[in-house]
């Protein structure tokens, strides 16, 4: 049997779908999911002093933090992703002023370049210092933040499925608000079919495809975004610049796991579509589609829709 369940996890939508025996082993294994989600969230979350994330931000410019085995991975995955990207992807965006961009419908003009530079100065990969044999976290300078927004909901996804399968799930999905990841079969043999948001329409899909043992990410300004002099800003910053980015509606991100998937949904979306597709096309084993403000869509060379 399918069982599925939907829980309000990290501020997001989590979705669960697990195949097996019957209903109480499946909600037994759904529970263990979710159980595991809930213990990431409270490592990496912001909002409660509690969390190692908050103890490394508060000791910016002071002292390294000691963190465990689990947070120091993902740290350093983060900042090999910040390395490929060449720092489109960053997750010391934290210290960005969060009054500067409001995308509210009081925001009718962009502020000037100076001002737009000052609000990401804090934001570098490079002043987050790793000490290997220490398992220590310093960010250099006062006031940076780290935060894991852009990686969060993936790794959360795939710590899931991991959990999961080791506990004798063979087909399932975990869908984290769009970032998923799927392996084994539905119940009639076929492999998920997986939808591809349509950024015009909520709940509507563009393109479907079928999947086994991959993951799917999409970030898009459909959500989130002003309009200023007729132009769509996206709520997703920059961290060059300092201004949000125009001209793409969404990125899709095909990736053997969700933690990849979700990581680099962004920096495409700052790079843009041609340095992002050709950026991609470079990378084994990962696809991407990307739907420009138009409604064009783009294709990196590996990817087949049906």
């Amino acid at each position: 049997m399918q069982q599925k369940r939907v829980e309000k996890l990290m501020g997001n939508r989590f979705e669960f779908t697990v195949l097996g025996p019957d209903e109480k082993w499946c909600t037994e294994k759904i529970d263990l999911a979710i159980e595991e989600i809930r213990r990431i969230e409270k490592l990496l979350t912001t909002f409660s002093t509690d969390s190692v994330t908050y103890e490394i931000n508060e000791n910016a410019g002071v002292r390294p933090v000691k963190v465990t085995e689990e947070v120091f991975s993902l740290i350093q995955r983060c900042q090999m992703i910040s390395k490929i990207t060449q720092g489109a992807f960053d997750i010391s965006y934290g210290g960005i002023d969060k009054k500067f961009w409001n995308f509210d419908l009081n925001m009718t003009s962009l502020p000037d370049a100076e001002t737009a530079k000052k609000s990401v100065a804090l934001i570098n990969y490079e002043n987050i210092i790793l000490d290997v044999s220490e398992k220590t976290v310093f960010l250099k300078q006062k006031g940076m933040r780290i935060g894991f927004g852009g990686i969060g909901k993936g790794y959360a996804a795939e710590m899931a499925k991991r959990k999961l399968i080791a506990n004798g799930v063979e087909s399932g999905i975990v869908n984290a608000s769009g970032d998923l990841s799927a392996w084994g079969y539905q119940e009639n043999g076929e492999a998920w079919t997986i939808g591809i948001a349509n950024p015009n329409l909520r709940n509507g899909i563009f393109s479907t495809f079928k999947i086994t043992n991959t993951a799917v990410a999409t970030s898009g300004n459909y959500e989130k975004f002003v309009m200023i002099d007729g132009k769509r800003y996206s709520h997703t910053i920059d961290p060059k610049t300092g201004f949000p980015v125009s001209g793409i509606k969404s990125v899709t991100i095909i990736a053997e796991n969700a933690e990849i998937a979700d990581a680099l949904a962004t920096p495409v979306t700052v790079m843009g579509i041609e340095v992002g597709l050709d950026f991609i096309n470079q990378l084994k084993h990962i696809g991407c589609i990307i739907i420009d403000d138009n409604d064009t869509k783009y294709f990196s060379h590996n990817i087949k829709l049906t």
